[in-house]
């Protein structure tokens, strides 16, 4: 699952026994991905066989972590695929949104308002999550592909666009192969049949980064070895600093009566960034895990960097070190679930007509599940991105005139962008109405006495955009200082 605009991903459960069982289907996951590389790689085998060990061995893995609710993995799949196979051409792919996501919906009510509200034990939507991406990206790209014409599309759309419809054992391979059934991430179907047939290194094998002929590289297929035991490790340290912080400094203390009565303001802002800061390597431990059990199957590869070296980060869905230390909403958005970002820019963001921020929100929301939480946190955060542009667009030119004036801005915008982004998650993690809007009432007061103090005279000083005069000026005053060593 996903945080912000896509922000926290479920897609772990954290009951300890399921937990258990996640772990332990991942790394047989991770052995099999080697194997799968190894033994049934297409210079060997035929891609019809690659795609049943692939569909079978998720099918077990899934099984084996969530029982019979498995069967709703198909179930939606059957669903969808009836669609796709017999609604015409030309509405194909928004009926596929509807059945897809209405069906994820169906099951993630029942499980929260009929079986255990606010428990994680029987999470089986989560692996539904990635399948509904799977599902719908799939259908706009079948769309994009047989009904219209390549000057209708984008560069990206075209290189995505599905020409021929799947049969049903690619598109199950598709949804269900053992390296993403359990935890991801989405990719797309193109892609993936470029893994399956062992053509996914062909066209970056021959050019490097400069888009020249690499004959280096030609002779031999690029080894994900050492990216899957960087990986690793980063896995290892994730979890260690997780399972060391996460009872140290639970969120639900910053709506704590006595500690909020007790703790000055900066304290309690200090410990929300923290405590915000000791989950976030749960989801860098299932993320991360999930690369490197696809990468050591051989899926992943996304050409070399200026050194030559391989790159293996196609289908990662996090950068760790530029969402930490991110200076803008949108940085730390563009780098944390990256996959369910481009499935919400590709599916929603780029096609939707009409206020396409807030569309894209709602569909993350709904896609999350139906904790009011979840509605809470998309709704503060089209606030924050809202906020965050016009910030970003009145200010920041004032702070480009040297080198000093861009650090200190960039200091001030990073401690802005975590703290913003802890405030907007907190309802995502305590799920529920009552604390969320516990936590938002605490809160509230001192914002607003803020916003009158500080923020709203800036706000309508800068009110207008800079002219185009202005920006000539601040940038000739720029040249001036750089050429006085400012």
């Amino acid at each position: 699952e996903d945080r912000p605009a896509h922000s926290g991903s479920r897609v772990v459960c954290l009951s300890v026994p399921l937990q258990v069982n996640f772990v332990v289907c991942q790394l047989f996951a991770l052995l099999t991905a080697v194997w799968f590389r190894l033994y049934l790689h297409p210079s060997k085998t035929s891609p019809f066989i690659r795609h049943v060990v692939a569909t079978l061995l998720g099918f077990y893995l899934a099984l084996f972590c969530f029982g019979w609710y498995a069967l709703h993995f198909l179930v939606q799949s059957g669903l969808s695929y009836s669609v796709m196979v017999f609604a015409g051409l030309e509405h194909m792919h928004k009926y596929c949104l509807i059945v897809a996501l209405g069906y994820l919906s169906f099951c993630q009510i029942t499980r929260v308002y009929v079986f255990d509200y606010g428990m994680y034990s029987a999470d089986f939507t989560g692996p539904m999550m990635v399948i509904t991406q799977k599902i719908t990206s799939l259908a706009f790209e079948i769309h994009d592909g047989k009904t219209s014409a390549d000057e209708q599309l984008s560069t990206t759309q075209k290189y995505l666009a599905v020409r021929r419809m799947p049969s049903l054992l690619e598109y199950l391979s598709y949804n269900c192969n053992f390296m993403g059934i359990l935890a991801g991430p989405t990719c797309s179907y193109n892609d993936y049949m470029a893994f399956i047939e062992g053509t996914g290194y062909q066209p970056r094998h021959l050019e490097n980064t400069n888009g020249k002929e690499n004959g280096k590289y030609k002779q031999s297929e690029p080894s994900p070895k050492n990216d899957v035991i960087a990986k690793l490790c980063t896995c290892a340290i994730s979890l260690a600093v997780y399972l060391s912080l996460c009872k140290v400094i639970p969120v639900e203390r910053s709506i704590d009566d006595s500690f909020i009565s007790s703790t000055p303001f900066h304290l309690q802002v200090i410990y929300l960034y923290l405590a915000m800061l000791a989950l976030r390597p749960k989801y860098y431990f299932v993320w991360t895990l999930a690369d490197a059990i696809n990468n050591a199957a051989g899926f992943g590869f996304n050409g070399y960097n200026k050194d030559g070296t391989p790159r293996w980060d196609l289908i990662s869905n996090l950068r760790i070190l530029d969402i930490e230390f991110a200076t803008s909403f949108k940085m730390f958005l563009d780098n944390w679930n990256i996959q369910t970002s481009l499935w919400l820019k590709r599916v929603c963001y780029e096609r939707c007509p009409i206020s396409p921020t807030a569309a894209t929100f709602l569909l993350s929301a709904m896609w999350h599940g139906v904790y009011p939480g979840y509605y809470l946190t998309f709704l503060t955060g089209i606030a924050m991105t809202m906020a965050a542009r016009a910030i970003r667009h009145n200010v920041r030119p004032y702070f480009l005139v040297c080198d000093t004036y861009k650090q200190f801005y960039d200091v001030i915008t990073w401690a802005g962008t975590q703290v913003a982004i802890s405030y907007t998650v907190v309802p995502f993690v305590l799920l529920a109405v009552g604390p969320s809007l516990k936590f938002y009432r605490y809160i509230s007061c001192t914002e607003l006495y803020a916003w009158s103090c500080v923020i709203m005279p800036r706000a309508l000083l800068l009110s207008k955009p800079l002219s185009s005069f202005h920006i000539n000026v601040i940038r000739r005053v720029a040249a001036v200082k750089s050429g006085c060593g400012c």
